[in-house]
């Protein structure tokens, strides 16, 4: 057999695998969603924040994507010094829907709190909010589609 041969053999058998090792599974774009999400809340940056939620989201207090851009563009403005701190306790991927668990803890500065510093307004130490993302795949890509259990502060 010619080297050639050998090469193309090669290339057809372990193109494939490299593709298949190589391509981010759907836990790990779910998971690295996440972080980008938390990473864009701490940085206040509402379009970086959106970029993760469908144009059709909707939960369990009304809200929709327009109303969750416009109270997070408020929320940022009134608060500073955000830390946010997560830990997936669970993903269940279905084809093209997604259920996440998650313990959420956020801390932040709030008007009229100077010189205190930060403050836990979703969760504490002790007992982080309990939350569940439920996201669709558009083309390749997880969109938050509804919450369960975002804290609303009115």
């Amino acid at each position: 057999m010619s080297k050639r041969m050998i090469a193309l053999l090669l290339l057809i058998f372990i193109g494939p695998l490299l593709f298949y090792l190589l391509w981010p599974s759907d836990e790990s774009r779910i998971r690295k969603l996440f972080k980008k999400g938390a990473k864009a809340i701490q940085e206040e940056k509402p379009e970086e924040v959106m970029a993760a939620v469908s144009f059709n989201y909707t939960d369990e207090h009304g809200l929709s994507y327009l109303f969750l851009k416009e109270g997070t563009t408020r929320f940022f403005a009134q608060a500073d010094n955000i830390k946010v701190d997560y830990v997936i306790t669970g993903i269940d991927i279905k084809k093209e829907t997604a259920a996440v668990a998650v313990e959420v803890k956020v801390a932040a500065g709030l008007p009229g709190e100077k010189g205190r510093g930060p403050a836990y307004i979703a969760g504490d130490a002790a007992k982080p909010v309990q939350m569940k993302f439920h996201l669709e795949k558009e083309r390749s890509t997880w969109l938050v589609i509804r919450t369960e259990g975002l804290p609303v502060w009115h």
